[in-house]
């Protein structure tokens, strides 16, 4: 096998699942909208068409899907920022940053658990 034709072979297969995976998202979308969105709001059905356009609009207004999937490194410039910070700290400042995050997270769940369940009454 030729080195052009492993190519051409390589590159054909990338279009194929990628036509292959925007037809799959299309039509998860399609149904999604139509088998929830429709009952719940009162919205109009969508074709498959739609549901590609809905996808590209939602990728133009959002910038989704930036650098593949999602970042496979553990969170990016702010996570090698706070992997720094933590291994400068002392254990004192370990411990005291641990028990503000502790208290945070207790007081995000009682302001939660305050709020008024939906039907309740």
């Amino acid at each position: 096998m030729s080195n052009r034709s492993f190519w051409a072979k390589k590159i054909t297969g990338f279009i194929v699942c990628g036509l292959a995976l925007a037809a799959l998202l299309g039509w998860v979308v399609m149904s999604l909208w139509n088998c929830v969105l429709v009952v719940v709001l009162g919205v109009k059905i969508i074709t498959f068409w739609q549901a590609l356009g809905i996808l590209l609009l939602s990728k133009i207004l959002f910038g989704g899907f930036k650098k593949g999937w999602g970042n496979r490194h553990g969170g990016g410039r702010w996570s090698a920022e706070m992997k720094e910070k933590w291994q400068n700290m002392t254990p004192d400042e370990k411990e005291k940053f641990k028990q503000d995050w502790r208290n945070k997270c207790r007081s995000w769940k009682s302001a939660c658990n305050d709020e008024p369940t939906a039907g309740a009454e």
